[in-house]
């Protein structure tokens, strides 16, 4: 990713330059172009993005403040702009559209130049070059060419399949950086209030931003309550930037850290300050994943070791050809005969390197990677980081929200206590009920209270329904104000919000000072009960008047909550206070002396398949662990029912849990399912104590920007994609775009499969590469004979070990046994026990069969003839290629017998077998010269895919013999 570091230079340069231009020539008079004002609008982009960018508050006052800007963008400050076609498309015209400009996506050609660049390639190109020029020399064409030519085929065979394979995951990886970007923004167009893409943005539009909201383009602040922009994406500095009338400019790509406000949208895309930092910088790609780091140094090590044998085979199948030009005394004269004989050794010894080097174990990341972040996406889980894919897989802890992701995220008020009664309020009828049985001066202070201690909005649409914008929280309370019979709009005019202080998790209470139409100032706080409880010393009768809160009543009050709590009911308490004589919103909102209006209960019931999907996840030896700032009544009864809190399981609140010393948390943490009443930090220490101290693989889940700690701090961080804010997301490896818990269930299992698939090829791959070295390097230096297997027929082989491969097993999708085993852990090792059992009994196997061909083959198939080692040579090669093929299929399951379950059903399996079969056939029947092959009989071919089927029940034999499963 970008550094901090050049993102700062950019900045600090761009100001300093546009500082320079403005202390030449500061203009009182401008100018509009003449293209501008035809097409109705009184400002250029040019000038506008140099006040925003600039921070140029003289150019502002000059064109007007923000009410003149608005004016020259021809737009409502209340209505926004107007959306008919032509208006649009002019504005479009005119400033640009809010996209930056894209790095092309490479031709498939520089894929195929990459793939040429590998060494041992090279190194076979130069030989096949050699090979054809000694050859046409020797034997004229084209019979002098084919060894050459074969060489050449099987290069540009391997570099096509390794380009196509890398350019079909460039396309895969970039339209998944376009589902990222994919962002949603609420917008007021026409006088209605709608969701936008930022994409869609231009200038003159009206955003509007909470907490957690990335800025999606430069702009100019309207409205707004307490806003605190953090801008450290753009100038590296941690410390939050207030904005307000006073310094009204905000930047994209900078991100809201308090409060909330409304936005005039001046400049978009790369006229943006991020769009010409984007024009400068080039965002690096992904980073390699933990997995492809551990196979790279598996990869070496093969290398090497291959490298040793292939100069030991060079030497061993040269040392004869040598020995006999010594002892003729004919060493530096060579014919062209004993130039292709030393020549096709060199090219076995490169072939067994090329062999030998696995590229395919970081291929088989990447393919198996790329393939599950595809399907994931098709159940709902967007992967941001690679890395996150396998980390999953080892999850052994997932630490969850409630809100959202357990429950529905869809709340209404059921139950409420007014004046000292409960009342259930699931219901338009129970509501107006309880309306008419209320005095009117607390139905008149409860609308009051819940319209404008809100950071929700109910807003009507073009068809004149009203539609209600908020969190799930404010939807629910607005919901029930608005069954009242309450009217917003009318409640929001009789008063004026002169501070908020909105809803933040360390206080879990949001405030509003009104200023009276009579004068005066009243408070309206809301919150968590306990704590908005705790702040009220006065409480509503059954009258609506005024009473000191005894401690008899508090008892009673307190008793209430824990009843709603009980049911599994949120509760919130809400409460109000008159301010003195002189009070100056400058001060801070008082946080006691209120007077108790009311105590709600808010449902938000489980979502279905949550208790399946806890259980499938116990069952899987992923321990589930509910965080929440709710009640703790409330988290242990929705944890009981989603089946996380367990007999022997513990139920803590935050504030206990922070008391704790070192040597109390190391016998608590294992045992904690439930954490309530918890702030950021206590999720972030739960998180960070499983992950140091007990060494857990941690999926953290959230969605607030309270969450983001949390989510980074953990081994895998999963936002939630609807309601989940976007600096939530972005501390996130995984989006859950359904906001659901069983999609984390689908993101383990997928975790899971991307390890084992990749464990499978693995240990198909060591297999092929123990008894190719072995077969050539044995022959060469025991039997005297040359080595079976040319270089042409090595590299065909390579290219159904490592490509095709990668492709057959690193593509197998879950299954249902995945979730019934113990997670890998942070410490298992990748290649176990179990595999290396697998990849010994049957590399022993495959060599037997090999050796005995070799020394025995003649004999077993009674050849006769001057084509004899030819056709030997070929039966060898036919029996090698077989035993991969059913060798790969053995790999599909490294414990199981039946390996054939689900097969037919993957096709890119059954399509890589076939096209091998189809291939070799040809191969064998017809390549003969390119290939070095020579035709077969039926009963050569029947021979030769039988050694290869024999492979499979002595896979099936290797299982049953026990080994540790580490």
């Amino acid at each position: 990713m970008i550094s901090a570091e050049k993102l700062c230079v950019a900045v600090l340069v761009s100001k300093a330059a546009l500082q320079f231009i403005q202390g030449l020539s500061l203009r009182s008079e401008y100018v509009v172009p003449e293209e501008v004002k035809a097409a109705g609008f009184q400002i250029c982009a040019d000038e506008l993005g140099s006040i925003v960018e600039g921070h140029d508050s003289k150019k502002l006052i000059i064109h007007g403040g923000v009410d003149g800007i608005a004016e020259k963008l021809a737009i409502s400050k209340t209505d926004g702009l107007s959306t008919d076609e032509d208006s649009i498309k002019r504005r479009q015209d005119i400033y640009g559209i809010n996209k930056f400009t894209e790095s092309e996506i490479c031709s498939f050609w520089v894929f195929v130049w990459e793939a040429l660049q590998d060494t041992t390639l090279i190194i076979l190109a130069v030989c096949a070059f050699v090979s054809l020029v000694v050859g046409i020399a020797m034997e004229g064409w084209p019979k002098g060419a084919h060894d050459g030519l074969g060489i050449v085929a099987s290069i540009m065979l391997v570099v096509f399949v390794t380009a196509t394979s890398d350019y079909r995951q460039s396309l895969q990886f970039k339209d998944l950086d376009k589902e990222k970007k994919k962002i949603q923004v609420h917008v007021t167009r026409n006088g209605f209030r709608q969701r936008l893409s930022i994409y869609d943005l231009l200038p003159g539009d009206v955003v509007h931003l909470a907490i957690g909201d990335q800025v999606p383009a430069d702009g100019l602040f309207i409205s707004g309550f307490s806003l605190l922009i953090n801008e450290s994406s753009l100038t590296g500095e941690s410390e939050p930037v207030a904005v307000n009338e006073d310094n009204p400019f905000l930047l994209s790509g900078t991100k809201v850290q308090d409060g909330s406000c409304k936005m005039l949208v001046t400049t978009v895309g790369m006229r943006t300050q991020w769009g010409k930092l984007m024009a400068t910088l080039s965002e690096g790609g992904d980073d390699e994943t933990p997995l492809q780091v551990k196979l790279n140094g598996v990869a070496t090590i093969i290398g090497q070791i291959g490298l040793f044998f292939a100069v030991i085979t060079f030497i061993v199948l040269s040392q004869g050809l040598f020995s006999k030009k010594y002892h003729e005394g004919l060493l530096f004269s060579w014919s062209g005969d004993e130039a292709l004989e030393l020549l096709e050794h060199f090219a076995i010894a490169v072939t067994i390197v090329v062999v030998a080097v696995p590229e395919g174990l970081p291929l088989a990341v990447t393919l198996s990677l790329a393939f599950a972040m595809k399907k994931m996406m098709n159940d709902k889980a967007l992967v941001r980081n690679l890395a996150a894919c396998e980390t999953m897989g080892s999850a052994t802890t997932i630490c969850s929200d409630k809100t959202g992701t357990l429950t529905t995220n869809h709340m209404t008020v059921v139950k409420a206590c007014i004046c000292g009664n409960i009342k259930e309020v699931n219901g338009p009828q129970n509501s107006s009920k309880l309306c008419s049985e209320l005095p009117e001066i607390v139905v008149k202070t409860l609308l009051e209270s819940i319209f404008n201690n809100t950071g929700g909005e109910v807003v009507f649409n073009q068809d004149g329904k009203y539609q209600i914008l908020g969190t799930p929280t404010e939807a629910a309370l607005l919901e029930f104000a608005l069954a009242l019979g309450g009217d917003f709009k009318a409640k929001r005019d009789e008063t004026k919000i002169v501070k908020v202080e909105p809803f933040n998790s360390t206080k879990k209470r949001m405030s509003v000072i009104l200023e009276l139409p009579g004068g005066g100032h009243r408070a309206h706080c809301k919150g968590a009960s306990e704590i908005v409880l705790a702040a009220c010393d006065k409480f509503l009768d059954e009258t609506g008047s005024v009473h000191p809160l005894d401690q008899t009543t508090a008892d009673k009050l307190n008793g209430i909550i824990d009843s709603f709590a009980g049911e599994a009911l949120r509760t919130l308490c809400l409460a109000y206070r008159e301010m003195e004589e002189g009070f100056s919103i400058m001060e801070h909102t008082p946080l006691q002396g209120y007077t108790c209006i009311g105590i709600v209960g808010i449902k938000d019931p489980v979502r279905p398949g949550v208790k399946e999907s806890v259980a499938t996840c116990r069952a899987a030896g992923i321990m589930v662990r509910m965080v929440t700032g709710d009640n703790i009544n409330t988290a242990k009864a929705i944890a009981r029912e989603c089946g996380i809190l367990t007999e022997d399981g513990i139920a803590i609140e935050g504030p206990e849990f922070r008391e704790k010393s070192l040597e109390e948390l190391l016998k608590l943490v294992p045992k904690i399912q439930v954490m309530a009443r918890s702030s950021p930090l206590d999720k972030h220490t739960l998180v960070k104590h499983l992950r140091t101290t007990f060494n857990d693989v941690v999926a953290g889940t959230g969605d607030g920007t309270n969450d983001a700690p949390a989510l980074h701090e953990a081994d895998i961080g999963l936002a939630m994609g609807i309601a989940g804010t976007e600096v939530a997301k972005e501390s996130a490896d995984v989006i859950i775009l359904d906001d659901n818990f069983s999609t984390i269930v689908t993101v383990a299992k997928w975790g899971r499969s991307v390890y084992i698939n990749i464990q499978k090829f693995v240990q198909f791959q060591l297999t092929v590469n123990v008894v190719a070295l072995l077969v050539n390097f044995s022959s060469a230096c025991f039997t005297g004979m040359n080595a079976p297997l040319t270089a042409v027929q090595l590299l065909w082989v390579n290219i159904i070990m490592d490509t095709l491969g990668a492709l057959a097993l690193a593509t197998e999708p879950p299954n249902d046994d995945l979730m019934k085993r113990e997670p890998v852990g942070r410490t298992g090792k990748f290649i176990t026990n179990l595999m290396w059992r697998n990849i010994l009994g049957l590399s022993f196997y495959q060599f037997f069969v090999m050796w005995y061909l070799q020394t025995q083959g003649k004999d077993f198939f009674g050849l006769e003839g001057s084509d004899t080692d030819d056709v030997l040579n070929t039966i060898i090669f036919n029996s090698f290629v077989f035993c991969q093929v059913f060798n790969e299929i053995s790999s599909r399951e490294m414990e199981k017998i039946n390996v054939l379950k689900g097969m037919m059903k993957n096709y890119v399996f059954m399509a890589v077998l076939t096209s091998t079969v189809i291939f070799q056939f040809i191969m064998v029947q017809f390549l003969g010269e390119l290939a070095n092959t020579t035709p077969l009989t039926v009963h050569q071919w029947i021979a030769s895919v039988l050694l290869g089927l024999a492979g499979m029940p002595i896979a099936v034999a290797i299982k049953l013999i026990p080994v540790g499963s580490s």
